[in-house]
């Protein structure tokens, strides 16, 4: 059994504890805003916050983030965040969609971490996060963007 803390909610979840987080999160307590790419933590759809901190859902196992604080895209309102929202739409970042969930939260963990990131910032933050439809130039500026919004 794990108790978690999802988006400000406590759950605990019966389940193995070598389940990978994104079942939990998507099958489980039916938040289907987390995607999967790939399943070996090379894509950076299932990106999630854990503690703080981006973690890629796929390849980790619930048991090992017993007791840990989880927030997902559902749940991603923190300044930063909100940043990043618009200035994905006011860019329009987005085309297929399937990675945005991702982007978005690795985004803000950038933001929240390096108020003015450099490209090389952005660049290594972001080198996890993979995007089919090739936005990555509309990524970086909109990550600009929204550190230029949160500074004024």
């Amino acid at each position: 059994m794990t108790t978690l803390t999802v988006n400000g909610q406590d759950v605990t979840i019966e389940s193995e504890d070598d389940i990978p987080l994104l079942w939990v999160i998507r099958d489980e307590l039916n938040l289907t805003g987390t995607k999967f790419g790939c399943g070996i933590a090379q894509c950076g759809a299932c990106t999630v916050m854990v503690d703080g901190m981006p973690r890629r859902s796929c390849v980790t196992p619930v048991g090992s983030v017993d007791g840990s604080d989880i927030q997902t895209i559902e749940a991603m309102d923190s300044p930063e965040a909100k940043a990043v929202q618009a200035a994905w739409e006011k860019l329009d970042v987005p085309q297929c969609g399937w990675c945005q969930s991702g982007q978005v939260v690795s985004a803000a963990a950038l933001l929240q971490m390096t108020r003015q990131p450099t490209d090389e910032d952005i660049d290594n933050a972001m080198a996890g996060n993979v995007c089919r439809c090739a936005t990555y130039v509309r990524i970086r500026k909109a990550i600009h963007d929204a550190a230029a919004a949160l500074e004024g």
